[in-house]
């Protein structure tokens, strides 16, 4: 069982004391009614600077696109992980963006000295870690990783969209659209959404009151 810990860190400025690579990590995917939460590590390269990073909501999709590919070429190292739905309807969509988060910083070939992550709760690491609340439009290793979960998991929705083109994944990319909404009443869940969000128990309970 995935560790649960986590704590709300103080906002009160950020001890970056002594040298060390510093890792950002940020999440996309916490709103959606369906499919993984993905989480993404960045260390970045002093040496090789990623022009344009910025907060992934505020770029277009194909500048995100760009970015992505630049993001893992010039990186020092990066990290995409994620949290199924089914790790998401057991430990509650907190608790599995924090274990994709732990992931990610797992899964980078080189540990970093301390991590940096977008918001203001972190998972428990084995080096120090703080918060930075709208750190994705302050820090640029945490702008990268944004970029990196945000472009991989609309991917994902993209390519769910051509096996149930019917509840339109592609565009809403899973969040609580009317449409996607509307979708549900018709169609029901299907195996990829998340049957602890409440729309969705209740798309589910519509469907098997239906004769």
């Amino acid at each position: 069982m995935p560790s649960r810990k986590f704590f709300k860190a103080e906002q009160q400025g950020l001890p970056f004391v002594g040298p060390g690579l510093l890792a950002g990590v940020d999440e996309a995917g916490r709103g959606p009614l369906a499919g993984p939460v993905v989480a993404a590590a960045v260390i970045l390269d002093e040496l090789a600077p990623v022009k344009g990073l910025a907060d992934s909501k505020t770029l277009t999709a194909r500048r995100r696109d760009k970015l992505f590919d630049d993001i893992r070429a010039r990186a020092l190292c990066c990290s995409i992980a994620s949290a199924s739905v089914e790790e998401i309807d057991a430990l509650n969509i907190l608790q599995a963006t924090m274990l994709a988060m732990k992931r990610a910083v797992a899964g980078l070939r080189i540990l970093p000295h301390r991590v940096v992550v977008d918001g203001n709760r972190v998972p428990v690491l084995a080096m120090p870690v703080f918060a930075l609340v709208r750190g994705d439009s302050k820090m640029a290793a945490i702008s990268a990783a944004s970029i990196l979960a945000k472009v991989q998991r609309d991917r994902w929705c993209e390519e769910l969209h051509a096996a149930h083109p019917q509840y339109g994944f592609a565009a809403h990319k899973g969040y609580p659209t009317p449409e996607h909404l509307a979708a549900l009443q018709v169609h029901g869940p299907c195996a990829v959404h998340r049957s602890s969000f409440a729309p969705v128990r209740a798309a589910a309970l519509l469907r098997q009151a239906q004769p």
